[in-house]
């Protein structure tokens, strides 16, 4: 962990193909962009992996944490990172990303979505996410390409970094409590 109540604190990364954990250097600007306090917010780790931005975001005070994955070494991984850390503001959930999206339930105002590049599950994603999202919330999105990003999305922030490219957006459509295009 790069900031907050975890500082310095390791997790540890299971061996899966395909598992890519946000490098250091990333995960320091995106929080940079979302502010180092992310105290009472809500966040939602889809595809989490390592759970290194759940966990991130959790150590800068996020009242809840729900880290989703299906992969059953990588929960196994969340679980021993969890009880690690003491993080009892973590919610794990062994689930498929778009099944969980897909079903009604709780709005967070950080999501971050990191699926695997191979998979290109971004466009399908932001076709879903949209309904759980408090109104102002941002989802962080990584790619190996920048995602073109049209109405009623909006780009917040752009960066790369080595075979990463990564972006913060904000949805500013109608569902959003009435709000159009406010940022």
């Amino acid at each position: 962990m790069i900031g907050g109540k975890y500082r310095s604190r390791l997790i540890r990364v299971p061996a899966r193909p395909g598992l890519r954990p946000t490098p250091d250097r990333v995960r320091e600007t995106l929080f940079n962009w979302l502010g180092q306090d992310l105290d009472g917010l809500a966040c939602l780790d889809l595809y989490a992996g390592s759970g290194a931005l759940g966990f991130e975001a959790a150590s800068r005070g996020a009242a809840r944490v729900v880290l989703v994955e299906k992969d059953r070494a990588a929960l196994a991984g969340l679980e021993r990172s969890r009880a690690a850390l003491g993080a009892g503001e973590v919610e794990i959930v062994g689930a498929d990303a778009m099944a969980y999206l897909a079903r009604p339930g709780d709005r967070f105002d950080v999501v971050f979505l990191d699926p695997p590049f191979r998979q290109n599950a971004l466009p399908a994603l932001l076709e879903l996410v949209h309904s759980r999202l408090n109104v102002h919330a941002r989802v962080y999105v990584e790619s190996e390409l920048p995602l073109p990003v049209v109405l009623p999305w909006i780009e917040l922030k752009r960066s790369k970094a080595g075979q990463v490219s990564y972006q913060l957006l904000r949805w500013v459509g109608h569902d959003q409590g009435g709000i159009s295009g406010d940022v």
